[in-house]
């Protein structure tokens, strides 16, 4: 609830879902200890921290970061862009099947993010809706994350979880889950959405 009421607060600062989420963890720490009166109570929580998962993720983000830094996420949409051409149902194509790909391997708000004006620009440029681009966008972006095991924050943490519990999930096996998981949320996605807003 604090993390939602916080996203209405205009010009909060970058860190303020950090600092929500951490001040939760000193509170309960806190609460757990005046109620056990032993440092059990302070330990135990902070030895069930997945440390792993944690420095996979901050690795992970650095590198999209430094991407992101360097315009590889740009140039990315400008090819995206040039595919498309002028014709509305193939840039929504490739929208949509681009985004799925690249959200397979890459965070996917940068990506949204960068993608935001490029639409915008094309669809002033081809004088159409952007709608249906925008929820193409939306759709590929969203769930092509679940193609693979880096694909999505959900995807690492999950896994780093089954880890510990003694599970090992191998890529093999979560593509087999993954891959057609992601198509037969895509597809219909796809044409449902071109019904709707494309046509």
């Amino acid at each position: 609830m604090l993390l939602i009421g916080a996203s209405f607060i205009p010009n909060k600062p970058d860190i303020a879902n950090g600092l929500i989420c951490c001040g939760l963890l000193l509170i309960g720490l806190i609460y757990s200890f005046a109620r056990k009166k032993k440092a059990s109570a302070l330990i135990t929580p902070l030895k069930e921290i997945d440390f792993q998962t944690i420095g996979l993720l901050l690795g992970l983000f650095l590198m999209i970061g430094g991407i992101a830094e360097q315009g590889v996420i740009d140039a990315a949409a400008g090819i995206l862009a040039q595919m498309g051409g002028g014709n509305l149902f193939l840039l929504y194509t490739v929208i949509v099947w681009a985004s799925v790909l690249i959200s397979a391997f890459i965070d996917n708000i940068p990506y949204v993010a960068t993608m935001i004006p490029v639409i915008a620009g094309l669809a002033s440029a081809l004088n159409v809706d952007p709608t249906v681009l925008y929820f193409g966008l939306l759709s590929g972006a969203t769930l092509g994350g679940n193609c693979t095991p880096i694909g999505a924050s959900a995807n690492i943490t999950g896994i780093g979880i089954l880890r510990k519990e003694g599970y090992t999930v191998k890529n093999k096996d979560f593509f087999k889950i993954g891959i057609p998981f992601t198509l037969s949320a895509i597809i219909p996605s796809y044409v449902y959405l071109w019904l709707m807003y494309g046509v």
